[in-house]
């Protein structure tokens, strides 16, 4: 059965596609994985540290592609885990991970800033709106499968 697609929504995932191409064109620019690049971010914007959930919860990675990602990030001395709570863990970066991140999620997130800087504040607070709104109904349209 042939279901029609809206040219809007056809527009509407090309462009995520070609978000996540360019995301992925940065990861191999600054020689990382765009699973390592995305926990690195996380852990940026988190402020060098977050919850092994959050992490989770804030890629979208599988567990198994997070915890494989996060044992060779540990193997290269870019993060430690610590123990919170019995079953929580918290992510830190080492001293050699701060330099790293510096290196790698840190200019993705300095580019982010930047287009955001040129933007005006009121196309920002719509766009990032639309985004949470569309977000939010596809949530409450998925839950209803």
């Amino acid at each position: 059965m042939k279901q029609h697609i809206s040219n809007e929504m056809k527009r509407y995932n090309h462009l995520l596609g070609e978000i996540e191409a360019t995301y992925h064109e940065s990861s191999l620019k600054l020689g990382i994985s765009d699973s390592v690049s995305k926990i690195l971010y996380t852990i940026c914007i988190s402020g060098g540290s977050c919850l092994l959930s959050d992490i989770c919860k804030k890629t979208g990675l599988s567990k198994q592609t997070i915890h494989s990602a996060i044992r060779n990030l540990q193997n290269d001395d870019v993060i430690y885990l610590t123990a919170i709570d019995g079953k929580s863990k918290k992510i830190c970066l080492t001293e050699n991970g701060k330099i790293f991140v510096k290196n790698t999620a840190l200019r993705i997130v300095e580019m982010e800033n930047n287009i955001f800087a040129s933007w005006e504040k009121t196309d920002i607070e719509k766009y990032l709106q639309l985004t949470e709104k569309f977000l939010k109904s596809l949530k409450d349209k998925v839950h209803q499968l």
